[in-house]
């Protein structure tokens, strides 16, 4: 009956914990009779004991995907769900905020370094310097097939991190992105990072340091590695890292090396101001930048720095094709020049963040006229302005017109409850509330 019900396609979920024995019994019968499972969805599971685990554990070795977030469990369990990873055909396994000792992550990473597993969501788990011990022997392992780690949150601390990138140097580590947000990194630890971007034996194509005290001189070393032969990196985000001016000169020295890798970087919310901004700008005009995407929002930019930008578009060299530039108090002043770059035929953008620039009416027909001639915008995010019930026919008009565009997100702005049935008459994706 199971297998008629239900395939092996479908995703089961029992979430909010809180299940009896039988329950497990009962799950684990569905789940095994199939084989097979995408996703087994235990989130919330409370106090999982090593009797649970034991009575879960065919289910879970037949899942492709598991989700224990915001769970809790006992030591046995965890050693169990460590052996089911090695016999199992686990690929991703989510235990994002779930508290998690350094006596139970020992026990994880034993299995680890011997399962199916490349995708790995550790978020908020209370891991500590000693965990990253453990999780670069598991990542050095010559049977590890982990690709992506997710660490937000944990307090891994610059030791923690030179450990990880001992392992990242290894011939066996396979790791390709990174998330190490909030994880109370500083300068000190970026020349750990460069060293191993550098090693050769790095795979990584993706990293994300947001909201790390990384600061100045940390860019400047990070800066060392990315511009080596050997250094694969594509993607690095790099918000609220407590940047000033001062880091854009090596900035704009990588972005213009003849061996930068780098295609997206995210600066977001650090003060680089309108000299730091112009400096990057620079790189931008050179032939040989390989940026497509690029996040200066909240960046102190001013209309000099817009100017520069634009002027950066209409070159189509680098094919920059995603910007973020929104909380940056330019105006329609500031802005206008944007919508005089998106006409230009060189200019290949195809995603523009404006928001909270200081937007109102006035831009509307200029905004609408660089839609209509751009050959590449697909998306427009022009949210938390001041444009009113007024613009709306000329936005709903523009988007039935534009056969390129997708998405226009006009959120926050000063429309009347009215005007909503009216972008409602548009077959293309508003986001408006």
């Amino acid at each position: 009956m199971a297998k008629e019900v239900i395939t092996p396609s479908a995703r089961i979920g029992l979430s909010y914990g809180d299940l009896t024995l039988v329950d497990y019994v009962a799950l684990n019968y569905v789940v095994t009779q199939l084989g097979e499972m995408e996703q087994l969805n235990l989130y919330r599971t409370s106090c999982l004991t090593e009797e649970m685990a034991e009575i879960l554990a065919p289910a879970i070795a037949v899942s492709r995907k598991v989700i224990l977030k915001q769970s809790s469990f006992e030591n046995g369990a965890v050693t169990r769900l460590a052996s089911v990873l090695h016999k199992g055909i686990i690929e991703n396994l989510d235990l994002s905020y779930s508290s998690l000792n350094d006596v139970q992550f020992q026990s994880l990473c034993t299995g680890l370094s011997n399962s199916k597993l490349q995708f790995l969501d550790l978020s908020s788990c209370m891991l500590t310097e000693a965990s990253c011990e453990y999780l670069a022997t598991a990542l050095s392992s010559v049977t590890s097939q982990l690709t992506v780690l997710h660490l937000f949150g944990n307090q891994i601390g610059n030791l923690g991190l030179k450990r990880l990138c001992e392992a990242l140097q290894s011939q066996h580590n396979k790791l390709q992105e990174v998330d190490l947000q909030l994880c109370h990194l500083t300068t000190v630890s970026m020349p750990y990072l460069s060293t191993a971007l550098s090693s050769g034996n790095s795979q990584l194509l993706k990293i994300n340091l947001s909201r790390n005290e990384v600061a100045d001189t940390g860019v400047q070393a990070l800066c060392q590695g990315l511009q080596h032969p050997l250094c694969r990196l594509e993607r690095l985000s790099l918000s609220d890292c407590e940047l000033t001016e001062a880091c854009c000169s090596h900035l704009m020295e990588t972005l213009v090396s003849k061996h930068c890798p780098l295609l997206e970087i995210d600066l977001s919310v650090n003060e680089l101001g309108q000299q730091g901004a112009l400096l990057l700008c620079n790189a931008l005009k050179r032939p040989n930048c390989p940026i497509e995407k690029l996040n200066l929002v909240r960046c102190e930019l001013t209309e000099v720095v817009f100017v520069e930008l634009a002027d950066s578009l209409k070159r189509g060299s680098p094919p920059l094709k995603c910007l973020s530039v929104g909380l940056n108090k330019v105006g329609d002043q500031g802005v206008c020049h944007l919508w005089e770059a998106l006409k230009h035929p060189s200019c290949v953008l195809e995603e523009l963040d404006v928001e909270m620039t200081g937007l109102t009416d006035a831009c509307v027909k200029d905004m609408c006229a660089a839609i209509k001639a751009s050959k590449t915008l697909k998306k427009l995010e022009i949210h938390n302005n001041s444009i009113t019930n007024v613009s709306v026919p000329a936005l709903v008009k523009v988007m039935q017109d534009s056969p390129n565009m997708t998405e226009m997100n006009v959120k926050y702005n000063d429309f009347g409850d009215e005007m909503f049935e009216l972008f409602e008459t548009c077959s293309k994706y508003y986001r408006y509330y």
